[in-house]
C-alpha cells in the first residue's frame, strides 16, 4: 500500500512537472519566440512599406498626395521602430542574438538617419532634385543590412521555436514512456496489494462470516482464531470477546433454568402436599366445629336443668323451713295438747306428705345430678342424703302415729321426738340451702362453660374460613410453580440449540413439559361454607401474580390462626 501511494504521488509529481514543463514551452513559444517574430514581421514590413512610399513620393514629387504619402511614410517608420523596440524589449536567445539584435538596430538607427530623414526634409523642402539624387545614389545595402538582419533574426526565433518544439516533443515522448513505465508499476502495484488486501481482509472476512453463520446456527463450538493485530485482527478479536460471552451467558442461562425447573418442580411438590394437609386440616377443624356445636347445646341444656334444679331446690328449702316452723309450734304446745291426738296425728299426716314431696325432690335432684354427670356427683350424693331423711321423716311420722294411738301418755317422749325431728328439719334446712348454693354455682360455671365454648366455637369457625383462604392459596402457588416450571423449560428448550463446548446437552426434566404433577383428591366437606376452585395450569407465557384471597383480613386472618 505505501509503494502505491509513492507510485501514485510520483506519478503526480511528474504529471505536475510535465504539464509545467509545457507549459514553459508554450509559454516560451508564443512571449519569445512568435511574439518576437510577430514583431521582427511588423518591424520589417512596416519598414519595407514605408521605403516603397518614399518611392512613390520620388517618381511623382508634384502630386497632390506626397504630403500624405510622406505623413504615411512616417507612421510606417514610427511603427516599425515601435515593433522594433517591442522585439528588443522581449528577452534574447542568447547572447548571440542579442549581438546581432545590436547590430540590427545601429543599422536601423543609421538607416533612419541616413537613409530616410534626408529623404523626409527634400520631400518637406519641395527640392525634387536632391530627392531624385537621394533615391537613385542612396547605397542599396543600407536598407538590405536592416532587413536582412530582421530576417536572420526572425529565423533565429523560428529555430528557437523549433528546437523547443523537438525538446517539447522529446520530454513527451519520454514522459509517455515513463507513464508506462508508471502504469505497469502501478498495475502491478494494484496486483500485489489486491493481493495483499485479499490476503489480510478478505480471508478474515471469509472467516469472520463464517463464524457469524455458526452463531447464527446456534454453534458455538468453533475456536476464533486472532492471528494480525491489525483491523481485521480487532476485529476476530472482538468476534472472539462476543463468543466468549456469549457462550458465558447461554450457560449461565442454561443453567439458570435448570435450577429454576428443579426449585419450581419442588415448590410444586410442596405445595402439593401442604395443599393436601391443610384440606385434611379444614376436614378436622369442621369436624371440630360441629363437635363444639354439639358440646354447646349440651352445656346449654346443662345449665338450663342446674338453673330448674337451683329453682326446686329453693322450693324444697322454703318448704324446709315452713317445716321446721311447724315443728317449733307443735314443740311449743306439745306439752298442752295431750287430749288432742287427733290433732296431731292430722300434724303427723301432713309431716308424712312433706316427707314424700321431700323424697320425690330428692328423687330428681338425684336425677338431674345423673344428667349432670362428674360435676353433678356431689349434688347426687346430696341428694340421696335427703332422700334417706326423708324416707326417714316418714318412717318416724308413721311411728309417731302409731305410738299416738297407743299411748297418750308417752307425750313427752313424742316431744322430744318433737324436737329432735325439728333439729333434723333445721339440718335439713342446711342441706337444701347448702343443695341451692351447690346448684346456683353449678348453673353458673354451666353459663360460663356455655360462653366459652361459644367463643371457641367461633374461634373455630374463624380457624376454618382462613384455613380455606390457605388452600386456596396454596392452590395458586403450586400453579405459579408449574407454569414457572413451563417457562424454565421453555427458556431451556430456547437456549438448547447452542451448542457450548460439551455443555450444549441438557439433562432431563424430573416431570416431562406438559404434564402436571397428580394432585390428591381433597376429603369430602360436610359444611364448607365455600367451595375452592382449582387453578388451571398457565400457559408457557410470563403467569399473572395469583389474587390474594381477601385481601382486606388476611393479615389479621392469619393473625387469629
Amino acid at each position: 500500500m505505501a509503494f502505491l501511494a509513492v507510485l501514485l504521488i510520483l506519478g503526480g509529481v511528474m504529471g505536475i512537472v510535465g504539464v509545467s514543463m509545457a507549459n514553459n514551452d508554450v509559454q516560451e513559444l508564443y512571449s519569445n519566440n512568435l511574439a518576437s517574430s510577430e514583431a521582427l514581421g511588423r518591424a520589417s514590413v512596416s519598414l519595407a512599406r514605408a521605403r516603397i512610399w518614399t518611392f512613390c513620393i520620388a517618381l511623382d514629387p508634384t502630386g497632390s498626395v506626397v504630403p500624405q504619402q510622406a505623413q504615411d511614410a512616417r507612421d510606417l517608420l514610427a511603427a516599425s521602430k515601435q515593433a522594433w523596440d517591442a522585439y528588443r524589449a522581449l528577452p534574447f536567445s542568447g547572447p548571440e542574438e542579442a549581438s546581432r539584435a545590436a547590430d540590427v538596430n545601429s543599422k536601423l538607427e543609421k538607416l533612419l538617419a541616413d537613409g530616410f530623414e534626408p529623404m523626409f526634409s527634400a520631400i518637406a523642402a519641395h527640392d525634387v532634385a536632391k530627392l531624385s539624387d537621394l533615391t537613385l545614389h542612396q547605397p542599396p545595402s543600407l536598407f538590405t543590412d536592416v532587413t536582412n538582419g530582421m530576417d536572420a533574426l526572425g529565423q533565429t526565433q523560428v529555430t528557437a521555436a523549433r528546437a523547443t518544439f523537438e525538446a517539447a516533443r522529446a520530454r513527451f515522448h519520454a514522459f509517455v514512456w515513463v507513464a508506462l513505465a508508471g502504469m505497469l508499476m502501478a498495475l502491478g502495484a494494484a496486483a500485489l496489494a489486491w493481493r495483499s488486501l485479499q490476503r489480510a481482509i478478505g480471508t478474515p472476512l471469509a472467516q469472520a462470516l463464517g463464524h457469524f453463520r455458526a452463531i447464527a446456527d446456534g454453534d458455538l463450538t468453533t475456536q476464533v482464531e486472532v492471528r494480525t493485530r491489525d483491523e481485521m485482527g480487532q476485529l476476530m478479536s472482538g468476534l472472539q470477546a462476543m463468543q466468549g460471552k456469549l457462550v458465558q451467558t447461554i450457560s449461565v442461562v442454561r443453567d439458570g433454568s435448570r435450577s429454576i425447573d428443579t426449585a419450581a418442580q419442588e415448590i410444586s411438590a410442596g405445595n402439593l402436599d401442604l395443599s393436601q394437609r391443610t384440606e385434611e386440616q379444614a376436614a378436622s377443624l369442621e369436624e371440630t366445629a360441629s363437635s363444639m356445636e354439639e358440646l354447646t347445646s349440651t352445656v346449654r341444656q346443662n345449665a338450663d336443668n342446674a338453673r330448674q334444679a337451683t329453682t326446686l331446690a329453693s322450693t324444697a328449702s322454703g318448704v324446709a323451713q315452713h317445716g321446721g316452723e311447724v315443728i317449733g309450734r307443735v314443740v311449743e304446745t306439745m306439752h298442752g295438747i295431750s287430749d288432742s291426738s287427733a290433732r296431731v296425728a292430722e300434724i303427723i299426716s301432713v309431716i308424712e306428705g312433706i316427707a314424700f314431696q321431700t323424697n320425690i325432690l330428692a328423687l330428681n335432684a338425684a336425677v338431674e345430678a345423673a344428667r349432670a354427670g362428674e360435676q353433678g356427683r356431689g349434688f347426687a350424693v346430696v341428694a340421696g342424703e335427703v332422700r334417706t331423711l326423708a324416707q326417714r321423716s316418714a318412717t318416724a311420722a308413721k311411728e309417731i302415729k302409731d305410738l299416738i294411738g297407743e299411748s297418750v301418755t308417752r307425750v313427752d317422749a313424742g316431744s322430744k321426738l318433737v324436737e329432735e325431728a325439728g333439729s333434723t328439719i333445721n339440718e335439713i334446712v342446711q342441706s337444701v340451702k347448702r343443695v341451692t348454693d351447690i346448684m346456683s354455682e353449678i348453673a353458673a360455671a354451666s353459663q360460663e362453660q356455655s360462653i366459652g365454648i361459644g367463643q371457641v366455637n367461633t374461634a373455630v369457625t374463624q380457624m376454618d374460613e382462613v384455613t380455606q383462604q390457605n388452600a386456596a392459596l396454596v392452590e395458586q402457588a403450586s400453579a405459579a410453580a408449574q407454569s414457572l416450571a413451563q417457562q424454565a423449560q421453555g427458556l431451556r428448550d430456547a437456549v438448547a440449540v447452542f451448542k457450548v463446548d460439551n455443555r450444549g446437552t441438557s439433562p432431563s426434566r424430573v416431570i416431562a413439559a406438559g404434564s402436571e404433577p397428580q394432585r390428591p383428591a381433597p376429603k369430602a366437606r360436610t359444611s364448607r361454607p365455600a367451595t375452592l376452585t382449582r387453578l388451571e395450569t398457565a400457559p408457557l407465557v410470563t403467569p399473572d401474580r395469583p389474587a390474594v384471597v381477601a385481601a382486606g383480613t388476611g393479615a389479621a386472618d392469619w393473625q387469629s390462626f
